[in-house]
Parts: C-alpha cells; structure tokens; sequence
C-alpha cells in the first residue's frame, strides 16, 4: 500500500475537479493499470435484479474486448458482477474503495478484495486509522467518478446510492450513460432528469458513439448487448 497525490497519479485537475478531490489516494496492487488504458465505472443498484446482472455482465464483457479498464466500488450487486467479470474474462479491473484498503465492506467480499489487491488495482482516500461511515461512500463516488473516463448505470432505483455517482460525473464534466432499460423506465424519475442535464441513453444501437467519448486506447471489436 503506498500514498500518492492525487494529481500525481491522474496529472493536472481543472478548479472544478481540484475542489472535491481528495488529496492523497491510498493504492494497493498494480499501478500500471491506471494509465495504461481507458476508464470505465460500471455501477448500480446492491440488490440486482436477474436482468441488470446479465446486462452489467455483457457490457462488462464488451469493455474487456475492448481493452478498457473496469472500475467500481466493490459493493454487492452490478458491482460484485462488474469485478467479477471483467476477472473471468482476463481483463483488468479497479476497485474504488469507500473503506480503508485493510478493511472490507461487506465482508463477504474479501477475497474478491484481497484477489483485486493481488492480481489488479484496489484504490482508497481513507487511511487505515479513519472509520467507516455512511458519508464515506458518497465521497467514495465522487472519486469513483474523478477517476473513470466515463460511467455507466446499469441499474438503480430512485433512492439508490449509485445516483451519486451520475450526479458527480456530470458535474466533472465526465461523459454519463444511463441503460436504455433504465431510461424507459417511467416508474424512475431520475434518468431523465440526468439526461436533461447531458447523460446519454446507452443502447445497442449507439454503442459505438459510446466508445468515441474515450480516449484512444481501445483495441478489438464490440460485441451485441441487450441494454
């Protein structure tokens, strides 16, 4: 485990991203995985449901075809599947904590913890001696968001934490893309307030506009995805 400034781990931030930036990141395993290839948070809801599993599964699949690097935040749910993934399918992943690196929230995942810390990228701004609470993980998020190029809600209700990070990602100015599943859902009112305010409808059909919000260190070819 080593400490890093922030801007030294990610170069130069603008004001707005300076503002809530924490100013050390705290890492654990390999580092080359940061800088190494594009960015994508994949999130949503800790009680998934069967379908948004299977649809966080097979975009999952497409990014590590694609070379890009899967982030999430280790919590049950699009998140555990989002991790395990892109394990299975040999690509890389990076787990951005809302705890200290030495401890694990839930529990239950502690070896997909200690296995990303081994074999990938685990990432935390609280350092060993800071508590866990609540508020850690809309701060958890916030950096989530600072450190993808781009996120992606597969899944979440009105009241879930996940909407956080949209909201963040926005406000960072960084490229946010809500499932079409989600975005013609009329029983949610957030997907459409977010697109008022510049998401995207992430679809089949535009998956390569997707891809152009990136950087350019992408390879292979997507494949088809029920979104």
């Amino acid at each position: 485990m080593k400490a890093y400034k922030t801007e030294e781990l990610l170069g130069p931030l603008n004001e707005v991203e300076k503002k809530n930036a924490p100013e050390f990141l705290l890492i654990a395993g390999k580092l080359e995985i940061l800088n190494s290839r594009a960015r994508v948070s994949v999130v949503g809801s800790r009680k998934a449901t069967p379908q948004g599993l299977n649809r966080a599964q097979a975009f999952v699949r497409i990014l590590v075809e694609k070379n890009i690097a899967v982030v999430s935040g280790l919590a049950e749910g699009i998140d555990t599947a989002a991790h395990q993934t892109a394990i299975e399918k040999k690509g890389r992943t990076i787990a951005v904590l809302g705890t200290p690196l030495d401890k694990c929230y839930p529990a239950k995942n502690r070896t997909l913890q200690d296995q990303i810390i081994e074999e990938h990228l685990a990432i935390s701004q609280f350092p060993s001696s800071c508590p866990s609470h609540r508020r850690n993980f809309p701060m958890r998020n916030r950096t989530m968001a600072l450190i993808s190029d781009a996120t992606v809600i597969v899944e979440a209700g009105d009241k879930s934490g996940t909407i956080h990070q949209g909201w963040e990602a926005l406000r960072l100015g960084r490229p946010l893309f809500i499932m079409e599943s989600l975005v013609k859902n009329k029983a949610l009112a957030w997907p459409q307030e977010m697109l008022s305010y510049g998401a995207e409808p992430l679809s089949r059909e535009n998956i390569e506009t997707f891809f152009d919000f990136l950087p350019e260190r992408t390879s292979g070819e997507p494949s088809s995805i029920a979104l």
